[in-house]
């Protein structure tokens, strides 16, 4: 998902498969942290992404709006947006460490729920009955998934409902943000805070590289870079409506590289809780589109 603001210019079907192809590349980009973390804290391959990342998007910020897009206005802002972004990508990170891959980000996508409830209590945006129906059924497909209680259940599971929670919060942070910054902007310094903050303290977990990982970090920072610019891009030219649903592929490629690179495959319940998660919030970006339309 994006935070951006922006004005759709009426190319849905382009906006469409920018969506598919950014949602995939992240996909690509979490199976990599995946891979990586059976060597390295999730720390130290959240600094090298942004870090390498970080050049690619001045030049990008650079070329798409000179050297206004390099200035913000309330640099403060993204310096608390930088350190949101880092927890939520830890937690993350540590989570697709120990479960599976599919069965996080299942997980993760009850971010727009936890977005409609804080919006509401901490906002005082007016949210239907409805809409509440929907944070509280996604909800209980989170329970599905981690079936607290029962003997599979396992802790780790509340990560990506952690990391979920730490997400609405970057998101409903971009109500901080000068309206004048671009989204390319916004991009270049949440990556470059994000480098910053978590260079200040990932000497304390520093592993050496080891030289056949080198091509890996690398790969982390281009599709991970590739997937936000083209998601991005996509709000720009097609309405939220067309795209946002969009980002729900990541199951599928999350649930297909599980498979391809780990052999897991998610159990019954898992699948149903999905299923709940993905309609309940399926409705609600429906639901807000509808009222706001």
């Amino acid at each position: 998902m994006t935070d951006a603001r922006m004005t759709p210019i009426g190319s849905p079907a382009a906006g469409a498969l920018l969506m598919c192809v950014g949602v995939a590349s992240l996909s690509v980009n979490d199976a990599i942290a995946k891979t990586l973390t059976a060597t390295y804290s999730p720390l130290q391959i959240l600094f090298l992404r942004n870090a390498i990342a970080l050049p690619f998007a001045i030049a990008l910020a650079w070329a798409t709006g000179g050297a206004g897009a390099l200035r913000s206005h309330r640099p403060a802002a993204h310096v608390v947006r930088g350190a949101l972004w880092i927890v939520a990508t830890l937690l993350f990170f540590t989570s697709i460490s120990r479960m599976g891959l599919a069965e996080a980000t299942a997980l993760a996508f009850v971010a727009p729920l936890f977005i409609t409830a804080l919006s509401a209590l901490l906002l005082a945006e007016p949210v239907g009955w409805r809409r509440w129906l929907a944070v509280l059924a996604g909800f209980v497909g989170v329970l599905i998934v981690v079936r607290p209680g029962a003997e599979t259940f396992r802790p780790v599971s509340l990560l990506p409902v952690a990391t979920a929670f730490v997400y609405a919060f970057l998101m409903i942070g971009a109500r901080w943000l000068d309206p004048r910054e671009s989204v390319w902007t916004l991009l270049l310094y949440l990556t470059g805070a994000a480098a910053l903050l978590s260079g200040m303290v990932v000497p304390f977990v520093w592993i050496p590289l080891r030289a056949q990982d080198l091509w890996l970090f690398g790969a982390i920072a281009v599709f991970g870079t590739a997937g936000m610019t083209m998601m991005t891009q996509a709000f720009r030219l097609a309405p939220a409506a067309v795209v946002a649903p969009l980002d729900y592929t990541a199951l599928i490629w999350a649930t297909l590289l599980g498979w391809l690179i780990w052999r897991e495959i998610p159990d019954a319940p898992a699948v149903l809780g999905a299923a709940v998660i993905v309609a309940s919030g399926g409705f609600v970006l429906w639901r807000e589109h509808r009222l706001r339309g």
